[in-house]
This record gives structure tokens, C-alpha cells and sequence, in this order.
């Protein structure tokens, strides 16, 4: 009778079955480029709105519009959540 030994995994030396199922903790870029994480862990972004028809809106407005604000704290976690390595 012919008895055939096979491994329990065909894969790359040296990983086992165990490493290559773990998943890696990726950034999500989108987040990443959208939300910067300050010194002392507050989260901010910018305003929306001074992309176009900025004609119809005067300069004080637009002034505002370009200056950066803080993450409400009710979305603190759903941010952090996609920035993994940045606290």
C-alpha cells in the first residue's frame, strides 16, 4: 500500500498556517489625508464648502472657511478607529 506524506501547509518557508491568516491593521488613506491628530490628541479638519461658488460668499466667510476646526468628540472614535497607528 502506498502511503503519501504531505505537510499541512503549502506555503512560503518559515510561516505557518496561523501567520497567514492573521490580517494586517491597515490606515485608511481617505481618513489619513482628511484628519490630522495633534500633539495632544485632538483631532482636526478642515471646513467644507470653499472648493467652488465662492463668489456668492463674501470674504469674511471664506476667511472662516479656511481655517481648520476640531473633531466633534462624538466622532473621535469612529476616526481614531481608521488611523490605527496614530495615537
Amino acid at each position: 500500500m502506498l502511503c503519501l506524506v504531505f505537510p499541512p501547509f503549502f506555503g512560503r518557508k518559515g510561516q505557518s498556517q496561523m501567520q497567514r491568516k492573521l490580517k494586517s491593521i491597515k490606515t485608511r488613506k481617505a481618513v489619513a489625508k482628511r484628519f490630522k491628530i495633534t500633539g495632544s490628541g485632538k483631532i482636526v479638519r478642515n471646513r467644507p464648502g470653499k472648493r467652488h461658488l465662492l463668489a456668492s460668499k463674501n470674504a469674511k466667510r471664506r476667511r472662516k472657511l479656511g481655517t481648520a476646526t476640531l473633531v466633534d468628540k462624538t466622532d473621535h472614535a469612529r476616526v481614531l478607529e481608521n488611523l490605527p497607528f496614530s495615537h
